[in-house]
């Protein structure tokens, strides 16, 4: 087991005793997503992290379903979308990719290169070839909005970004909603966002835990077990460590406080609370490190009912909602006792994790990215023991078997890390190799990247 006084180092070129590089094997080519020279986990102050798909790991396949029908029940119940969105097939899913990009303007789905071309593309469902991408991107196969999003990781009116396993649900389910508008000869693509928008609400707004409103909450509420993975005795060993050793241990998660309770209480235990000095929920990441305190303050929590009156500082560790890097940083000070105290987090967003703790906070960061072992992964129904109890006449028709989970490599969108990209005067066989935009900014924003947290508990 790794404890927390041996120096945890990771060296990106050289491979020695102390070094543990993570490489895995893409298209043929071995890739070591690994991005400092070197990091010691040693000399960290502080160590923090995200919940949800990090210190959390989900049960995907019936997370995925939930929350595909809880968007797909809401869109046709509500707002009168064709019932056949609650109809799904296992090859559906494979459609289900992190880190597309929906262009709003066309309905168009991509999939990027580092420098901004168009690997790959979908209207709705239906995959472009070379030529069509070609039509409508231009020879060089750039996207217009490439810059805009690059730079920031800023939502946008004319795009969204898909960056985490909440999302691929909804990406699946906004393709299908393109098709039918396409066969009805309906162009405007935008008028159906607002409606996903108000899905996407419906389900996951910050009073529907405590009122059991939409599907999601109701259901995780009654069957816990079903969707969230309870952390190994391994890392709760580990966390312990951490805490001994002197570190402060931080919990910031955009997800509400009562979530995040139920959700601790069943990964860690009732006393979770014991472990981290300062939990913050209802975070809103990115804006907690991008904004000042006068923008986002502090509030306290009573029932997990926030205070109306924001706190003109954080002034002793505790339970918090909402909030901002700086006045964390001051506290992060005084409880340390260094000027700069050294931070390291842990996130599996590039967008709301690694990018501002790394650019507006200047922590290191460690990224959680479940596609280190799904690349290669098999199609599986192992964790899907329940998926065929639930009748169809209400869960819509499912079938888990062969149902691909998110985080393996897709037959239409191919590897999360790297892809051939091939222009019209490439033979069909041949195309350059390139880094997709999402392993390029995981290389840029991370410090190191792991398939999740067992991989640094679970080591010797």
């Amino acid at each position: 087991m790794l404890r927390v006084d041996d120096e945890f180092i990771v060296n990106v070129r050289y491979q020695c005793s102390a070094a543990v590089p993570v490489t895995i094997n893409v298209l043929g080519y071995i890739l070591i997503v690994i991005m400092s020279d070197v990091f010691s986990l040693s000399d960290c102050d502080v160590v923090g992290f995200d919940l949800d798909h990090t210190l959390c790991r989900y049960h995907l396949l019936e997370t995925s379903r939930l929350i595909y029908d809880s968007f797909a029940r809401y869109l046709v119940e509500h707002k009168g979308y064709d019932k056949e969105l609650l109809t799904l097939t296992p090859d559906r899913w494979d459609f289900c990719f992190k880190g597309l990009v929906m262009d709003l303007e066309d309905g168009h789905f991509i999939k990027l290169a580092e420098d901004g071309t168009v690997m790959r593309a979908a209207r709705g469902t239906k995959i472009l070839n070379t030529e069509e991408i070609v039509q409508h991107y231009g020879k060089k196969q750039e996207w217009q909005h490439f810059n805009s999003l690059k730079g920031s990781f800023t939502r946008s009116a004319k795009y969204y970004f898909y960056d985490n396993y909440f999302d691929l649900p909804g990406a699946l389910l906004s393709a299908r909603v393109v098709d039918q508008m396409l066969q009805s000869g309906n162009q405007r693509i935008l008028d159906f966002w607002k409606d996903m928008m108000s899905a996407i609400d419906h389900n996951y707004n910050t009073s529907a835990f405590k009122e059991n409103t939409g599907m999601y909450f109701p259901s995780v509420k009654k069957d816990p077990g079903k969707y969230l993975q309870p952390c190994s005795e391994a890392v709760k060993a580990w966390l312990r460590s951490l805490k001994n050793a002197g570190k402060v241990l931080l919990l910031i998660t955009s997800s509400h406080s009562d979530y995040c309770r139920l959700v601790c209480e069943h990964i860690l235990g009732k006393d979770f609370e014991e472990l981290f000095e300062v939990v913050i929920t209802n975070a809103l990441k990115p804006g907690f490190f991008s904004q000042i305190p006068e923008q986002r303050p502090f509030r306290t929590l009573v029932n997990d009912e926030e205070s109306t009156e924001g706190l003109p500082s954080l002034d002793k560790p505790g339970w918090y909602s909402q909030g901002n890097w700086a006045h964390l940083h001051e506290l992060l000070k005084t409880m340390t006792g260094q000027s700069e105290p050294q931070v390291v987090y842990f996130g599996d967003s590039v967008r709301s994790d690694v990018f501002p703790a790394s650019c507006y906070g200047n922590w290191e960061t460690v990224l959680i990215s479940e596609e280190l072992e799904g690349e290669g992964a098999q199609t599986s129904d192992m964790k899907s023991k329940d998926a065929d109890a639930e009748p169809l006449e209400k869960k819509g028709k499912y079938d888990s078997k062969n149902m691909k989970t998110p985080s393996a490599p897709s037959e239409q969108w191919g590897s999360y890390f790297v892809d051939v990209c091939k222009g019209l005067e490439e033979e069909e066989e041949e195309g350059s190799l390139k880094y997709t935009w999402c392993c390029h900014s995981i290389n840029t924003y991370s410090t190191i990247a792991i398939p999740s947290i067992e991989a640094i508990a679970g080591m010797e």
